[in-house]
C-alpha cells in the first residue's frame, strides 16, 4: 500500500528528479508530481510523493522543516482534496 506525501515551501528550482532523490534515501518512491500554476505553467512550490508504506513514515519525520536548496520544507502525509461546490 503507498502513501499519498504532501511537499511544501518547495524552492521553484526544485525538479521532479531533487524530490525523489531525497525520500529515496528512505525507502521506494512510487511516484513524484509537482504542481505547477495552470495559467503560468510555472511552479508553486508544492508537489506530491506517493511512498510505500514504511518508508513514507520515516521520510515525513525526517524531512519535514529539513533544508532543501534553502528552504525548510514542509512533508506531511496528504489529505484527501475537499469537495469544491458545482456551480
Amino acid at each position: 500500500m503507498a502513501k499519498n506525501i504532501y511537499v511544501g515551501n518547495l524552492p521553484w528550482s526544485s525538479t521532479e528528479e531533487d524530490v525523489r532523490a531525497a525520500f529515496e534515501t528512505y525507502g521506494e518512491v512510487v511516484s513524484v508530481k509537482l504542481i505547477n500554476d495552470r495559467e503560468t505553467g510555472r511552479p508553486r512550490g508544492f508537489g506530491f510523493v506517493e511512498m510505500e508504506d514504511n518508508g513514507a513514515l520515516e521520510a515525513i519525520e525526517s524531512l519535514d522543516g529539513s533544508d532543501m536548496g534553502g528552504r525548510n520544507i514542509k512533508v506531511n502525509e496528504a489529505r484527501p482534496r475537499p469537495e469544491r461546490p458545482r456551480w
